[in-house]
């Protein structure tokens, strides 16, 4: 009879997750509500298992010693994010997709006329050609009775002659008060004395193009009296910060793939889909019921959900690619955001909507506020300890946890492979452990300064509105940002090489047994997570690229004869060819493109495979080229993980 060693039969269970995933997981289907109960319950039972185990057998004894405390600590901080990813689990067990519902209620109003439409497009400091862009894709949608109006509130002349040019409205006030909500209100109730008012208004902001489809796959959905509000995904023409930095946009998603390719559509399911401000259109009769757009929190898109649900309206989602948009394009700009996000759910917590509150809110709304609650407050400061805990014990000889080898891979094994392929399974493979953990690590310490500033302190909170646009054209190292991190992989290194090597320090390899290995295997992967986290903060230049494009036959004509070749890149103002080589630099000429003729173009360099033109198009032939490039009804940019092409490209980033 053959006897296994501790260490493999500990590796069993890892070893029946691992081949479930190979031999059972391809053949389920995860639309299907029991497969995902079922996978997603098996998650949660093994982490409630593996947490059993941590404070049963794992802590230190209670006292008012450093070890109890940093250990209990440390303890209750990750069953808090176990907490969490049950909820989250529970709402991802259901999934809802409404492309089949759209098509059967398309134009539900006939024999009558079709319902008036306002597209409000919102703008405060955008700069012109990113407004440009949002307008051209406007006035491309498809639908018999709309209108378009800028939003203004900066109050600026070029945008009203902007909005002449184009032949739409044209919407300002006087004051800023309330921010965007108070922007939206203004146009909401001037709309509304018109003698033709809509029935329903589309919100975009500034950097939203919508496609020609938005509005009519949208306004399919309001064939039900009691739906208020339509929300549809956020696309992004150009990748964010982490992908950029890292330079795997065309193998890992955008960061918000998750959220609005899987929890949309899951909390859709329970009836409890999120607002989330742009891409969204809304029935003027329900948020005028309501008081308008709420005003009292920084994310007024969510509140309003709320105080719709709390009326009886509903909000529903369509998953679909129906708007494309400009994705922070710095790192700065990137955690500004999510900081405002984590600001907002607080405050709606603290003073309109506690979970656990009296309010009209049914259990289910309940619980999707506590999903969210808990996501901010545990997932960012975990993220934080994880990286300082190896640090106690490297430094100070804190243990944190108290385990054997054995017992790490028989209960954190099993449970950490579950929850990976499960989620991986149900996303296409959007969660790639040191990427995602990267991704958190970036905004963790001011998302955890937003959530204690919103939970702790009342009032108004100051925000910052996401820059758009301007030069990014150079390398920027964001020192700001790097510091921390650099500091926190100096001490990290130095943990696994002072201790080993001097007395300096307490010596720890006398107190932890396998603990040492454990911390040691820790440590390392805090080191790799760092490490990707500086690559990060070195923000690479970034050029007019689309990421939607497609290979297209063009012809560059040059003193009467014609080159062709393939169009492998396209932006508003030049283009990436592969063809002949001979063309030299300046060579300029007219570039015809499918559709779009006689651009005027230069060769601005030469490349490996061919050539790189500026050129100077009409007004006209610009508005062709914005068209091109953003109102189709595709998906821009990638929409799962491909693991190989990514280790690839994230090591070229590293090296480089």
């Amino acid at each position: 009879m053959l006897l296994l060693s501790p260490i493999a039969a500990a590796f069993a269970g890892a070893a029946f997750i691992i081949g479930l995933r190979l031999t059972v997981f391809p053949f389920l289907n995860p639309m299907n509500w029991y497969w995902r109960a079922l996978l997603l319950g098996m998650a949660a039972l093994l982490s409630w298992r593996y947490m059993a185990w941590r404070f049963t057998e794992t802590l230190a004894p209670l006292d008012w010693t450093a070890d109890a405390l940093f250990s209990w600590g440390f303890a209750m901080l990750e069953a808090l994010t176990v907490l969490s990813s049950t909820i989250a689990f529970f709402i991802l067990s259901r999934v809802k997709e409404r492309t089949a519902e759209a098509d059967q209620h398309s134009e539900w109003w006939q024999p009558g006329e079709a319902p008036r439409v306002d597209v409000f497009i919102t703008t405060y400091n955008e700069p012109s050609e990113v407004l440009e862009r949002t307008i051209i894709g406007a006035t491309e949608i498809r639908y018999p009775r709309l209108r378009i109006f800028i939003l203004d509130d900066g109050a600026r002349n070029w945008v009203r002659q902007l909005c002449e040019l184009h032949e739409i409205g044209y919407l300002a006030r006087s004051g800023k008060e309330h921010a965007k909500a108070g922007n939206i209100n203004h146009a909401l109730r001037a709309r509304a004395r018109d003698p033709a008012p809509p029935a329903f208004v589309a919100v975009l902001d500034a950097d939203f193009v919508p496609h020609a489809d938005f509005v009519e796959r949208t306004l399919a959905l309001f064939h039900e009296p009691s739906v208020a509000l339509v929300q549809t995904p956020q696309h992004f023409f150009n990748p964010d910060p982490i992908q950029h930095n890292l330079r795997i946009s065309t193998a890992y998603p955008d960061e918000q793939r998750h959220f609005f390719d899987n929890v949309e559509p899951a909390r859709d399911a329970w009836g409890i889909a999120i607002c989330c401000g742009t891409s969204s259109v809304m029935r003027v009769q329900a948020v005028e019921q309501i008081g308008w757009i709420p005003t009292q929190s920084v994310t007024e898109d969510f509140l309003l959900t709320l105080k719709l649900a709390e009326s009886g309206w509903q909000t529903v989602y369509l998953n679909e690619p129906l708007t494309e948009g400009l994705a922070p394009e710095g790192l700065k700009e990137y955690i500004t955001q999510r900081g405002r996000w984590c600001l907002g759910l607080m405050q709606i917590v603290r003073n309109s909507y506690n979970p656990f509150g009296m309010h009209g809110l049914g259990l289910i709304h309940r619980i999707g506020i506590i999903d969210s609650l808990l996501y901010w407050l545990s997932t960012f400061p975990f993220r934080l300890a994880s990286l300082i805990i190896p640090l106690l014990y490297w430094w100070c000889g804190i243990t944190i946890v108290n385990a054997s080898l054995v017992e790490i891979i028989r209960y954190y094994v099993p449970y950490y492979l579950m929850v990976l392929v499960s989620l991986n399974w149900l996303s296409k493979g959007l969660f790639v452990p040191l990427l995602n953990d990267t991704a958190q690590l970036i905004a963790a310490w001011p998302i955890t300064q937003a959530a204690a500033l919103g939970l702790l302190t009342g009032g108004a909170h100051k925000f910052s509105v996401t820059a758009k646009g301007g030069d990014r054209a150079k390398v920027v190292v964001q020192w700001t940002l790097m510091r921390p991190f650099l500091l926190l992989l100096a001490l990290t290194i130095g943990g696994l090489i002072v201790p080993l090597n001097s007395d300096f320090v307490f010596n720890t390899s006398a107190t932890a047994g396998d603990g040492t290995a454990i911390v040691m295997f820790w440590t390392v992967y805090n080191i790799l997570v760092l490490l990707v986290a500086v690559v990060v903060c070195i923000e690479q230049p970034r050029y007019d690229r689309p990421q939607r494009q497609i290979p297209e036959p063009i012809t560059l004509v040059i003193q009467g004869e014609k080159h062709r070749g393939w169009l492998l890149n396209l932006g508003r103002g030049g283009a990436r060819i592969s063809g002949p080589s001979g063309l030299s630099a300046g060579a300029a000429g007219k570039l015809n493109l499918p559709g779009i003729s006689g651009v005027d173009a230069h060769v601005a360099a030469t490349t490996r495979d061919g050539y790189r033109l500026k050129f100077s198009p009409t007004p006209e032939q610009r508005a062709k080229i914005i068209k091109k490039l953003h109102t189709e009804s595709a998906m821009p940019g990638a929409d799962r993980g491909n693991i190989l092409q990514m280790i690839r490209e994230l090591a070229r980033a590293l090296t480089s």
